[in-house]
């Protein structure tokens, strides 16, 4: 389909990729008009994002585009087509001048005629379409020589500012008088100790974070400040810290989740797999709460 309508004299189609490598990035276009390369544009820049980059790769496209008036309709093939939602989102974004820019070369190019067009696909490097593939192989095996000094985009600056702010966060969160001496370590699904994220709800909030009562019950779980015998020996010695199950002189955490016999209606002894711990809190709903006396003695009764 493509091949047979990049075969129209009216038709442009422009297909665009771009790469960042050492914070430098690459984009390339070619614009292709009855199956012959017409052009060829090439950019680098330093300290910008992708994003910034597919859009003004498509800018200049468009632009070239425009240049032949024959041209009635205008096909653009990227890898990235979230990148192309960005022209048309309303709100307030880092790249409103090269959106507004776009629009308004496309308000030119529509107002030629009213059966001018555009259209935005997709095509992913796996897919290997050959046409594609060729500027995806010239982006990645380009090394330009950046010019110092730079100046950074915002866009790029922000992504800095947090990812140093992360790795300060980090490095003080391995310190265990920040994060406590009784903190849990939880492990990701690759069995990576799961670290602090400012992104997606953090690390550990996106698994537990839907239900309060659940979130609350981990929160203590994690940094050990829970209602069992450990707690309650440290800070109310002369209260009941044993274990009801009988088998351990003080009920701590380690015996909560891994040796009672109270709460084993879900056991997996990986339990310090965050997923395999939140599967043991939703199991045992009584786990790390605060109950009173009466539904203590029923919960006791019920596991015994």
């Amino acid at each position: 389909m493509v091949i047979e309508s990049s075969s129209i004299p009216s038709l442009a189609l422009i297909i665009i990729d771009a790469s960042v490598k050492s914070n430098i990035a690459m984009f390339i276009s070619h614009m292709h008009i009855c199956n012959k390369l017409i052009s060829k544009t090439l950019h680098h820049v330093v300290h910008v994002m992708s994003t910034e980059a597919e859009l003004f790769t498509i800018r200049c496209g468009i632009n070239q585009a425009m240049n032949h008036n024959d041209i009635s309709k205008i096909i653009v093939v990227t890898g990235s087509i979230h990148a192309t939602m960005k022209i048309f989102d309303p709100s307030s974004h880092p790249y409103q001048v090269h959106s507004t820019a776009i629009l308004n070369e496309l308000r030119l190019f529509f107002l030629r005629h009213q059966d001018n067009s555009i259209e935005f696909w997709e095509c992913p490097s796996h897919c290997n379409w050959n046409l594609h593939k060729v500027v995806d192989k010239e982006t990645k095996s380009f090394n330009p020589i950046p010019l110092f000094p730079c100046k950074m985009s915002w866009d790029f600056n922000k992504k800095s500012q947090c990812d140093n702010i992360a790795n300060i966060w980090k490095m003080t969160f391995q310190a265990s008088d920040f994060k406590g001496k009784q903190f849990l370590n939880l492990l990701d699904g690759d069995d990576n100790i799961i670290e602090p994220l400012y992104i997606k709800g953090g690390a550990w909030l996106k698994y537990f974070g839907h239900l309060n009562s659940l979130c609350a019950r981990a929160s203590r779980a994690i940094t050990n400040h829970a209602p069992i015998g450990e707690y309650r020996l440290r800070f109310f010695p002369r209260e009941e810290f044993r274990c009801p199950c009988g088998m351990y002189p003080i009920k701590s955490r380690c015996h909560i989740l891994h040796e009672c016999r109270r709460f084993n209606e879900y056991w997996n002894p990986q339990r310090d797999s965050i997923n395999h711990f939140v599967m043991f809190l939703e199991t045992n709903p009584s786990v790390f709460a605060f109950l009173d006396s009466t539904s203590s003695s029923v919960v006791s009764r019920t596991h015994n």
